[in-house]
């Protein structure tokens, strides 16, 4: 397959491996398409950022002390209750005000960042390690769980990606893995044996997880035994309290906690126990075939089509393989693969992608977390995927006529204040590139007003795809 020319290369570049063009970004990638994405592929060796930052780690624990004096008053019917709530209440929005932060930072980099396709590289791995909120805990940890195990590992060894993410406390809590025991484990035993003793249970959602979705799929011939074989051996695994706060986050094993005995997992048997055990059925979950296939797959599906060319995939693959799971050799091949420049654009975008690739071609970015609130009702409310699957991919999911009235709704209150005196032919071209249409331009320079064309150009179906 031929590649398409020099201009087409350039849009496609900044457009469709990165999040929409930025004024003079299209021109920018124009010198060298394929080597202005290659020259983004950085694998990171800074992991020393703290699994969870100071501030945040004080923001909890004043949380806590205020949740524990409030809980006290609040049974002793003391006087004061109602202050200590306040007094929570405010402790509670400390908290939340730090996720929000961490939302519209987020934003604000894919809107202004001239890696875009670091940054969508990235942000494939933080959908395919989905977490969520829940608890305050939970609240907290979001954002730093990107900041310190998504994107330092992103283009480095997969396995070393996945034993981060997996052993994060954001992803910890989000699926259970801090209340599974092992049910012959030491700490079961005691509380058993106790007069208002109760058996504490095996959760199994880490290890089902990490199996369908995060390694080998669910169709790589896995079975029940396995999943249950598997969070035998996570057991233990879990993070350090707030009693030492410089390590307040960080990975810990409660020996305490672990099933004993060996374990055997898709035909491997695992005579090493303890930690060690969970460690090397991550690794070998990460250097098996099924996993380079099941995420190649995925990887082609989120840059280039719904269903991806099956060559493109093969070479993914082999990429993978080749390299044991070296992702930048990955995002290499995937940028080297003539089928990711096919000419149609095939994905729709979700409504961050259309956000952000809307900041990016005015110029703009967020200035404060209420200008992501739209998100909510557009169905893609930040940090809440609908599952442990992530936001779905799938044009149907997006693309829907309620979907699509609420993107022109937010456009045309967005268009006037992001235009200016700028005119909306060249934000177009800047934007789009080769990829814009003779019908699309022409009605945008036949528009009434700037803001008429501005929003023209935004709901044009070029700037709805990539």
């Amino acid at each position: 397959m031929a590649l398409p020319d020099r201009d087409l290369q350039a849009a496609i570049a900044v457009t469709r491996f990165g999040l929409g063009g930025r004024p003079g970004e299209i021109a920018e990638a124009r010198r060298d398409p394929q080597g202005f994405l290659k020259a983004q592929i950085r694998p990171s060796h800074d992991r020393s950022a703290r699994v969870l930052p100071a501030d945040r780690v004080l923001a909890l624990k004043a949380f806590r002390e205020a949740q524990s004096e409030f809980t006290a008053a609040n049974r002793a019917r003391a006087p004061g209750a109602d202050d200590l709530r306040q007094t929570l209440n405010a402790r509670r929005r400390a908290l939340r005000d730090g996720f929000e932060a961490d939302i519209l930072q987020r934003a604000v980099w894919g809107a202004t960042t001239e890696a875009a396709f670091a940054e969508r590289w990235s942000l494939f791995w933080a959908n395919h390690f989905t977490v969520g909120p829940g608890s305050a805990l939970q609240t907290a940890t979001i954002g730093p769980f990107e900041t310190t195990a998504i994107r330092p590992y992103a283009f480095g060894a997969f396995a070393d990606l996945l034993v981060a993410a997996e052993t994060h406390p954001a992803m910890l809590l989000y699926l259970d893995q801090n209340t599974s025991v092992g049910p012959s484990s030491p700490l079961a035993q005691r509380l058993a044996a106790r007069p208002a003793g109760r058996d504490l249970g095996l959760n199994e959602n880490l290890a089902r997880e990490i199996l369908e979705l995060h390694t080998v799929g669910v169709n790589a011939g896995y079975t029940q035994a396995d999943v249950t074989e598997f969070a035998r051996a996570l057991t233990g695994l879990t993070f350090r309290g707030f009693d030492v706060p410089d390590q307040a986050g960080e990975p810990h094993f409660r020996t305490v906690a672990h099933e004993p005995g060996p374990r055997t997992v898709m035909g491997v048997r695992y005579e090493v126990e303890g930690e060690a055990q969970s460690a090397a059925i991550l690794r070998d979950l990460a250097a098996r075939p099924e996993t380079a296939r099941f995420i190649s797959r995925k990887i082609a599906r989120h840059f280039v089509a719904d269903d991806p060319p099956a060559a493109l995939v093969a070479q993914l693959e082999a990429a993978w393989l080749k390299s044991d799971g070296a992702l930048d050799e990955v995002a290499a091949a995937l940028i080297a693969a003539p089928e990711a420049w096919a000419p149609e654009a095939k994905k729709f975008k979700t409504p961050y992608e259309f956000l952000i690739s809307s900041w990016r071609a005015t110029g703009h970015a967020p200035e404060a977390h209420n200008e992501l609130a739209i998100l909510n009702a557009m169905g893609q409310r930040p940090f809440y995927a609908p599952s442990p699957e992530g936001w779905p991919e799938e044009e149907a999911a997006w693309a829907t006529p309620d979907g699509i009235i609420k993107r022109l709704v937010w456009t045309e209150g967005f268009a006037p204040k992001a235009v200016g005196d700028r005119d909306p032919s060249v934000l177009a071209a800047q934007a789009l590139g080769a990829r814009l249409s003779p019908t699309t331009a022409t009605a945008i320079a036949r528009s009434e007003s700037r803001d008429e064309g501005l929003a023209l150009l935004l709901m044009s179906p070029e700037f709805q795809r990539r």
